[in-house]
């Protein structure tokens, strides 16, 4: 073989292998495309919860209005009494 057939049997190959990889990731945006459209018509997300406002209380700080807070206060407990317990 001539060298010049070799680079056109080279160039060929090339062209068929990007083509191939080139196809074969369009399909795949494609089909992960219609597979979220699928999931979020079926699954949709969850409507997200609003949160009450606490207290208007002008004169109190954000850490004064979450100190009263009896969720957050027994969590930052349990957070604590686990870290001391690990040491």
């Amino acid at each position: 073989m001539q060298s010049s057939e070799l680079m056109l049997d080279g160039l060929n190959l090339m062209l068929y292998g990007m083509g191939f990889v080139f196809t074969f990731l369009t399909l795949l945006v494609f089909s992960t495309r219609g597979m979220s459209a699928v999931i979020t018509k079926w699954f949709p997300a969850p409507e997200p919860v609003a949160i009450k406002p606490m207290a208007a209380n002008p004169g109190l700080t954000q850490a004064q209005l979450a100190a009263n807070d009896p969720q957050l206060i027994a969590v930052l407990t349990a957070a604590v009494h686990r870290y001391r317990q690990d040491r």
